[in-house]
């Protein structure tokens, strides 16, 4: 892998002393998808402002393989932010020459750029029309294609699919299965499961500080734990039982990290001690028998993403 950014000692106080980001170190990798992870308040959004250059840090540096030190890095940047901006009396292609100009594209050049990009977002259809008639979805394609327009280095996306409906969000989460393939990502979600399908990497933020970064398959390896997931009736009776078996069940320390009930009260995710599932399964099961409980399922699996996501920002 060749590295694309490093990133070291970043950190930014805003007025009154508030510290948004606390010695950030971390890097980039050539043709590699990173996602940024974090509770609302982590320091996500001023970390992409920063690194987009819309935002001057207190302290660090952020260098770009192939810079002198001090070289504007912005050319090299694709940026789309979460709520993306348009001039809705423009059509698609009017904006997206527009920005090529910005970038500094010969007219013939952002003609060319500009019915290669819409017709590469799905939207050439729509590359006439005005962008106040677009949905969400195509204002999101549109704004992928303008981050595209002068084939950036990096693509920086803040939240790029949290505000679509789930048919929006699964054709750019298609589109960006694609780009990661031409270009480095980094892209900002609360979406654990995005996360886990699209990207190689992952950095996961608390408190203005990176509490775990790397690879997301050697950071699996590295915290991966045996998971049983329980689901019974949701009927009360079901329910009050399945409560009492699951307080029995905490107090068995030495088969089970932690035990977390669902959501409606009738599941419950047990995470299981290393080399204990076979153990724990009898005891779950055994316990489930002679209540007579009955089980609508039952799952063995490993951590994900989101369990350990949730182990990261919890902790003190």
């Amino acid at each position: 892998m060749m590295e694309l950014v490093a990133v070291e000692g970043l950190s930014k106080t805003f007025s009154g002393a508030t510290s948004a980001l606390q010695d950030i170190d971390f890097t980039l990798w050539e043709g590699r998808c990173t996602a940024l992870l974090g509770p609302n308040g982590a320091g996500k959004t001023t970390t992409i402002r920063i690194l987009s250059g819309l935002l001057q840090p207190s302290s660090g540096s952020i260098r770009f393989r192939d810079l002198k030190p001090g070289d504007d890095h912005r050319p090299l940047i694709g940026y789309l932010p979460q709520t993306p901006a348009f001039h809705g009396w423009m059509t698609g292609d009017e904006f997206l020459r527009y920005a090529a100009g910005l970038c500094g594209l010969t007219k013939r050049e952002a003609a060319a750029r500009s019915a290669e990009l819409l017709e590469r977002v799905g939207i050439a259809d729509a590359g006439r029309r005005r962008i106040a008639g677009y949905s969400g979805g195509m204002k999101q394609r549109l704004g992928l294609a303008q981050a595209l327009i002068h084939r950036p280095k990096l693509l920086i996306l803040d939240e790029p699919v949290s505000a679509l409906d789930p048919i929006g969000r699964r054709e750019v989460m298609q589109l960006l299965g694609e780009l990661k393939r031409e270009t480095t990502i980094l892209f900002s979600t609360h979406l654990l499961h995005d996360a886990e399908e699209l990207c190689d990497d992952v950095l996961i933020m608390k408190s203005g500080r990176i509490v775990i970064s790397g690879a997301i398959e050697d950071i699996r390896a590295a915290y991966r734990e045996p998971v049983m997931m329980v689901e019974v009736e949701n009927t009360e009776e079901a329910r009050t039982a399945f409560l009492q078996l699951i307080s029995g069940v905490s107090s068995s320390a030495q088969f089970f990290h932690s035990v977390r009930l669902q959501p409606g009260g009738n599941a419950v995710k047990l995470h299981v001690q290393h080399n204990q599932i076979d153990h724990a399964r009898r005891i779950v099961l055994q316990q489930l028998l002679d209540r007579g409980i009955p089980v609508t399922k039952l799952e063995f699996g490993s951590t994900t993403l989101e369990d350990l996501f949730m182990k990261a920002v919890q902790r003190v």
